[in-house]
């Protein structure tokens, strides 16, 4: 998927949670329609069979509760795409990025053949359909998450290169596959954030501590020697940069992915680097943005929502812009039309087990929509939330959320103010909810069950009363610009 990530450690958010973030994006000419859904241990799969790459793997018989956010159209498989377990693990997956011609002449991708005459077929490996299936129901900690990963990449391979981020309450890790059966991992610093477009990512990586202790870095068994037999190591200092070795240098990527990551780290670093300019540390071009970096204030979830809704604002380059400008549009920007959801894992510590998880979800194109926390210990998803279908309807908050964006874009002038009050006032509200039942579940008034159930049904319904305002009035200002409108009355 052309998707984006960013990661926060918690010793660089605003209340010490990490968070974990992706936007979905569907394919060009695609709007995958999505739903949450509540997966418990008896509707789990004992034996997974991929309906893209015909792979099949038994799973252990002891599964935990999770959240996922699959496909409504399952012709493609589940790409259940992100969620948190009943032990407060998050995984998003995947963001979707590079290789070049040395890696993949070394190690191939494992693709399905069909069945042809008399050759039988081939099974391809795994991917971005089955990974959250395949991982987040069986990991008690982030880094379990890699390590089992890491494992089904080296067993079974996979079909393409991915990026994929586990959280819990004090870790988060990223893993990224190298070919079809390589991958390394690391630990993303407590006072850092991490930026991810759709490219090779990781910068710096310790090889000893990863085919040693494995306290902060990780890898597949030979990667050592994967990388010396295959002459992968670009350095010409004696350290060693993955992204050098098994990503892209692809004037694509100049386009598609590094003006992402220019923009996300101006917004965080503004003063450390100079972004503009003559004598620029960083251009929208640049190769050698850093992958993470300490922030110059604490992140919080607003900053997450804002940066994986930007359009290059403030810059040439905006679409919305008002300016004349030969710039405007020229690079991809994070928040696009054909965004599916949006997700943000907050993994709390200081409350109980069950209210330590919060997931913050919106849907459709992240300019216009508005982000809903829910906590997500849920026993089953709200109707709001989870029983989208294929079939456009103001009941479903994805579908509500899709038509506002595709009528306020137009009129991004006349409908602005407009998205942010609706976004303000969800966020307002959101954050007074979970101050509220935070305090209830610290004093263990109700039973966590009946808590959690009582407050995302609250949360929902505020969504819906807010989103069907914001619809409105949109509405009602779009209608007020259609060329066929006349001055004169009628009456």
């Amino acid at each position: 998927m052309a998707c984006t990530t960013i990661l926060v450690g918690k010793k660089a958010s605003f209340d010490g949670s990490t968070l974990i973030a992706r936007n979905d994006d569907s394919p060009s000419g695609s709007f995958h329609v999505k739903k949450l859904v509540v997966v418990n241990p008896k509707d789990q799969p004992r034996h997974y069979r991929s309906v893209l790459s015909h792979v099949e793997i038994d799973l252990p018989d002891n599964p935990l509760r999770y959240t996922s956010m699959p496909n409504v159209d399952k012709s493609e498989g589940i790409w259940a795409a992100a969620g948190i377990n009943e032990d407060n693990v998050a995984m998003t997956a995947t963001e979707t990025i590079t290789s070049n011609p040395r890696v993949l002449g070394a190690d191939p991708y494992v693709r399905f053949i069909p069945a042809k005459g008399n050759a039988k077929e081939i099974k391809g490996g795994i991917g971005e359909e089955e990974l959250v299936v395949l991982v987040l129901p069986y990991i008690h900690s982030a880094k379990e998450g890699a390590l089992r990963l890491g494992s089904l990449i080296e067993k079974f391979g996979t079909y393409e290169p991915n990026g994929i981020a586990f959280s819990d309450k004090d870790e988060i890790w990223w893993l990224e596959s190298i070919g079809g059966h390589h991958w390394i991992a690391r630990r993303v610093k407590d006072d850092e954030y991490v930026i991810m477009p759709n490219q090779f990512g990781l910068d710096r990586f310790d090889l000893e501590d990863a085919i040693g202790a494995g306290k902060e870095n990780l890898c597949s068994k030979d990667m050592p020697e994967f990388i010396t037999e295959n002459h992968l190591n670009l350095n010409m200092d004696g350290k060693f940069n993955p992204r050098l070795a098994f990503g892209s240098h692809d004037d694509s990527d100049h386009v598609y992915n590094t003006p992402r990551a220019w923009f996300m780290a101006r917004y965080f670093n503004p003063r450390t680097f100079k972004w503009e300019g003559d004598g620029a540390d960083y251009t929208p071009e640049s190769d050698d943005i850093p992958w993470s970096l300490k922030p110059e204030r604490k992140i919080t979830v607003e900053d997450v929502k804002y940066i994986l809704s930007s359009h290059f604002q403030g810059t040439e380059f905006d679409p919305y812009s008002k300016l004349n400008s030969p710039k405007k549009g020229l690079y991809r920007p994070i928040g696009i039309s054909r965004t599916s959801f949006m997700s943000i894992a907050q993994i709390r510590s200081g409350l109980p087990k069950e209210a330590q998880a919060i997931e913050w979800i919106c849907y459709g194109s992240n300019v216009f929509n508005a982000i809903v926390p829910l906590y997500a210990n849920m026993a089953k998803a709200p109707d709001y939330f989870g029983k989208t279908t294929l079939d456009v309807t103001t009941d479903s908050f994805y579908w509500s959320s899709r038509l506002i964006g595709a009528l306020a874009d137009p009129h991004f002038g006349r409908c602005g103010v407009l998205i942010e009050r609706y976004q303000n006032a969800v966020a307002n509200q959101s954050h007074a909810f979970i101050d509220k039942y935070d305090k209830d579940f610290a004093a263990k008034k109700e039973n966590p069950a009946d808590l959690i159930k009582k407050a995302n049904d609250e949360i929902s319904a505020m969504a819906y009363k807010e989103t069907e305002k914001a619809l409105n009035s949109v509405l009602y200002e779009v209608s007020c610009q259609m060329k066929n409108g006349f001055n004169r009355s009628d009456n």
